[in-house]
């Protein structure tokens, strides 16, 4: 939606988002493109340790669960938003932590992994969040430095702003 405004000799365009021009839904087809039985197999480890540390997650029809600390007042992203996030990335089995920035990054939440494609969306910014991602919603069969291949897991978020 375009808005032109004249204003004695100036003209100002303001261009925002319609509402149709924002995904909050990862395609389904990305979601089927992950192996389901693994999900299923990482989905069911991620409940497990959830019911072990007496974990109330809000459990996502995509297999995703996450637990909102606090609530934000802001923003919701829409997957083509650039996002300003800081995080603490960690492995489920063991908690290692293999990755975290406290000062905050900006990124299209597009480009980031598929589990906070299919969580972000329903945050406001502000929020504070833990993601417990199964491995196919992750980096999959990769291997990168710190995770394994196959990795399930959590992530501690701040959505800074959208």
């Amino acid at each position: 939606m375009r808005v032109v405004f004249i204003l004695t000799g100036f003209v100002a365009l303001l261009v925002s988002c319609r509402e149709e021009d924002c995904t909050t839904r990862v395609a389904q087809s990305r979601l089927d493109a992950v192996n389901q039985a693994k999900l299923e197999q990482d989905v069911a480890i991620i409940d497990a340790y959830l019911d072990g540390e007496g974990i109330t997650a809000v459990q996502d029809p995509t297999g995703m669960r996450y637990v909102i600390t606090q609530e934000g007042t802001g923003t919701k992203p829409c997957l083509e938003s650039s996002i300003t996030f800081k995080y603490k990335g960690m492995l489920l089995s063991g908690g290692s932590v293999f990755d975290e920035n406290s000062t905050g990054l900006t990124y299209p939440l597009k480009n980031l992994i598929l589990g906070w494609q299919i969580v972000l969306p329903q945050l406001k910014a502000g929020t504070k969040a833990t993601l417990y991602i199964p491995s196919g919603y992750g980096y999959g069969s990769s291997s990168l430095p710190g995770i394994p291949a196959n990795s399930n897991l959590i992530f501690e978020i701040e959505l800074v702003s959208v």
